[in-house]
């Protein structure tokens, strides 16, 4: 894969763009749109053929995304240098490129759904899909660009020369992200199951605020009576719900122990697996599964990049929500609209004002709804 930016030449005035609920209700078959996520392809000649057709016909009316030329794009990026910048101002916004490997995983299918499901999803932690190219055998996706790049480059994988994400401005990462899927699994209808929640995948701007991105192994979820879609298990070593890898069954619940993966993630400062650690430290949740059990070792948890500087109580309330997402069994684990809910309680608490109680949609206190059901030391009060 190959990033690079340009500056987009497209109005701001942007075509209004529909919700994926009220477009697939215009289809008026879902299956349809069902069985094209899970095309397959018999040659060279009908992929390319297949690919034009089906974004026409499937996305006439909802598809506002440009269509690229290679040779356009090819010139923009100068050959798709990462480091490539056209265009100072007066051109519209910045757009960043990916260039899909052709001899890779993400191949066509996973190019047309990514095309079709961000021509119909639009949220404000979605990235924006500005246009794509699909030129003879050439994948490429044109987003807004996000200058802060991924939350892996400011958490995981930081250079010496950046600074480490503070708290309050991890919390906020964290509920923008967990609205980003609510809106996946709540609001869109069918509900979208994302399936490769991870740090690299949560995009941050200027703001840090975060845009979920690279959509390509999203499944649409069951609809009906089903409680869940069967399909070869995807994904990313570590962050994969366990069910979902032993039965290959997902559901929305699969996404919502990525979440807590990732929120363990941006509370410690530690990779989901990391073989440079000890052997009983490399696995992030098997390592954390026991301190979840013990208050007095909470404070182990903290990223030590933070330097102490977090409310000891918002770090237990983030434990303890991360806990409940990474429950072994998928029944237990909270909706993602009460995460957001907790979350949203975290990150505009003022420390000290621990008695502001913030409604979940239960009617109880955001924070006591974690409380009630996260495992047993978990969570206590003061």
């Amino acid at each position: 894969m190959k990033m690079s930016c340009f500056s987009c030449c497209m109005s701001e005035e942007t075509v209004n763009r529909k919700s994926l609920k009220k477009s697939i209700q215009e289809y008026k078959d879902a299956k349809k749109l069902a069985s094209f996520a899970n095309i397959s392809f018999k040659s060279d000649s009908s992929k390319r053929r297949y690919i034009a057709e089906e974004i026409a016909k499937i996305g006439k009316g909802n598809i506002t995304a440009q269509i690229f030329s290679f040779s356009d794009l090819s010139v923009a990026t100068q050959n798709f240098n990462p480091d490539s910048l056209v265009g100072e101002g007066g051109f519209g916004r910045d757009v960043a490129v990916k260039q899909l490997d052709r001899n890779g995983f993400q191949g066509n299918r996973e190019f047309l759904v990514e095309v079709l499901l961000l021509s119909l999803l639009h949220h404000t932690n979605l990235v924006n899909l500005v246009g794509y190219c699909a030129d003879g055998d050439q994948r490429i996706l044109v987003y807004e660009y996000m200058s802060n790049g991924s939350l892996e480059d400011h958490l995981l994988g930081m250079s010496p020369d950046k600074k480490p994400l503070d708290w309050n401005t991890r919390m906020k990462i964290a509920e923008g992200a967990a609205r980003g899927l609510e809106y996946l699994h709540e609001a869109a209808n069918p509900p979208v199951i994302y399936r490769d929640f991870k740090a690299s995948n949560i995009l941050l701007d200027g703001e840090f605020n975060p845009k979920l991105s690279d959509f390509g192994l999203a499944k649409l979820g069951p609809t009906g009576d089903k409680s869940h879609v069967s399909t070869r298990v995807m994904g990313t070593y570590g962050y994969c719900a366990p069910e979902y890898a032993l039965t290959g069954q997902l559901t929305t619940k699969s996404d919502v122990y990525s979440f807590g993966v990732v929120f363990l993630e941006i509370i410690t400062g530690r990779r989901v697996i990391d073989n440079s650690r000890p052997s009983e430290e490399q696995n992030l949740v098997t390592w954390a599964q026991p301190l979840f059990k013990d208050k007095r070792k909470f404070s182990l948890m903290a990223d030590p990049s933070l330097e102490g500087n977090y409310p000891i109580k918002g770090l237990y309330q983030a434990l303890a929500i991360a806990a409940m997402c990474l429950q072994e069994e998928a029944s237990v684990r909270p909706l993602i609209s009460d995460v957001v809910t907790a979350l949203a309680f975290l990150s505009n608490k003022e420390e000290g004002d621990d008695e502001e109680k913030e409604k979940s949609p239960s009617g109880r206190n955001a924070v006591d709804d974690v409380e009630k059901d996260a495992p047993d030391g978990a969570w206590e009060r003061d």
